[in-house]
């Protein structure tokens, strides 16, 4: 029997464009025993943006909130493996997102190599990921994928 999968948790962060932000964000996980299993960091207009993936968000976000970090938003993610050997797998599956008219609003890559993506439609998003996993898995049972 298999296990049941884990719901895991995109956390938007707002931090200050300064040294030692993302040092404290760091901490303050750290200190609770929270670990990160992906995403990423960056600047924007003076502004520091982070996306980070958590099997724990609501405590990912309580030990931030409690060490006075701006959390925007916690949202549920998709995650879905692509064929790194094949070409253009972004672009395809990206496009059958945007052609169910689910946007995408974060995405990035965990520890597993998997790609994360925060969207505005989980629902939706869900139909089109389980869709892409479905085939992904017959290509492969049929010897084209790895």
């Amino acid at each position: 029997m298999s296990q049941p999968e884990v719901i895991m948790h995109d956390i938007a962060i707002r931090l200050e464009d300064r040294p030692g932000a993302l040092a404290d964000m760091g901490d303050a996980l750290g200190r609770a025993g929270v670990s990160i299993e992906g995403g990423g960091a960056f600047a924007v207009d003076g502004t520091g943006v982070a996306h980070f993936l958590f099997e724990d968000g609501y405590a990912a976000r309580k030990a931030l909130e409690a060490a006075g970090i701006t959390v925007s938003e916690l949202s549920e993610v998709l995650i879905q493996k692509l064929n790194q050997d094949e070409a253009g797998q972004l672009g395809k599956l990206t496009r059958r997102m945007a052609d169910a008219g689910v946007n995408i609003r974060a995405l990035y890559s965990d520890h597993n190599h998997r790609l994360i993506l925060t969207v505005d439609d989980l629902v939706r998003g869900q139909v089109v990921s389980q869709a892409w996993e479905r085939e992904r898995l017959a290509r492969q049972s049929e010897g084209q994928e790895k």
